[in-house]
């Protein structure tokens, strides 16, 4: 995964009615102009907090401008995956997300994520809330404001059964993990699914949703998921054999829904690629 790189300055009095893509280069560092008018088009650039996709639009001395880039101009022109649609009705989508597609538009780009695609294939679209992106599974979203707001409201009091499967490296016991994360109370319960000689199937379900928050619970313990690269460390990055990507899908989605009021529930398997990896793990006997 490319780490994102944030930079904001002033534009200082000598840049004066320059092209946007002119000044970008001129402050940021590792940025050719070519770049610099890729990382505009994708929606990585902002003028005085405004997303701002022309490249040739002036700039103004003590504007100030910020510039973030890294793995959405690396994957410019690449298609992004399909999702699948598991579930659609006037109201909400259930959407099962591949890994290695955004859920929704960040700082650095605006275009091709899952979000997007979905008001691209169904007009009015809200998100709901969210995957990493190396995280694949199920996501709801709402097509109307009122479900939206009911959905959102759900997921506030924690009124939403959300349940994920993860290989972790090493044994892990079934146990309620209740440590903050940002000073904020975060309650992750485990239980094995599956114990082999070197990790753990899990069965995960968060009580809060806190930004990854089962990654780093799980880190914390010192078994991390494996191909946690950001939060595991040596042992989840020299795991073999080494798996596809993150091992960790949200597999279990249940709420009430936000017209008829009846209790609905979404499951999804691993994706082949982990599936297809998990049994190497099993025949190897890791």
């Amino acid at each position: 995964m490319v780490a994102v790189t944030r930079t904001r300055f002033e534009v200082p009095a000598e840049d004066d009615g320059l092209r946007l893509d002119q000044v970008v280069p001129r402050h940021v560092a590792g940025l050719s102009r070519r770049k610099a008018r890729a990382v505009i088009d994708v929606g990585g650039v902002f003028v005085d907090r405004a997303r701002v996709k022309v490249a040739g639009r002036p700039v103004k001395a003590g504007q100030v401008i910020e510039v973030n880039w890294g793995g959405a101009v690396e994957r410019t022109g690449e298609a992004p995956p399909p999702p699948r649609i598991v579930h659609a009705d006037e109201h909400i989508l259930v959407v099962d997300k591949p890994a290695g597609l955004v859920t929704a538009p960040t700082p650095e780009s605006d275009r091709g994520d899952l979000l997007d695609q979905l008001v691209t294939s169904y007009g009015e679209v809200y998100l709901v809330h969210r995957l990493d992106l190396p995280t694949s599974g199920l996501l709801v979203f709402a097509r109307t404001r009122d479900a939206n707001k009911r959905l959102g409201d759900a997921f506030k009091v924690h009124d939403v059964d959300r349940e994920y499967r993860a290989v972790a490296v090493g044994r892990v016991a079934a146990q309620t993990i209740d440590r903050p994360i940002d000073a904020r109370r975060a309650v992750t319960h485990v239980a094995p699914l599956e114990t082999l000689p070197t990790a753990t199937v899990l069965a995960v379900h968060l009580e809060t949703g806190r930004t990854h928050q089962i990654r780093i619970h799980l880190a914390g313990l010192g078994t991390p998921i494996a191909g946690d690269h950001q939060h595991g460390g040596e042992r989840a990055r020299t795991f073999t054999p080494r798996p596809p990507r993150l091992a960790l899908h949200a597999a279990v989605l249940g709420f009430t829904h936000p017209a008829t009021g009846a209790r609905v529930r979404f499951e999804s398997d691993f994706p082949l690629e982990l599936a297809a990896w998990l049994d190497r793990v099993r025949a190897t006997g890791a």
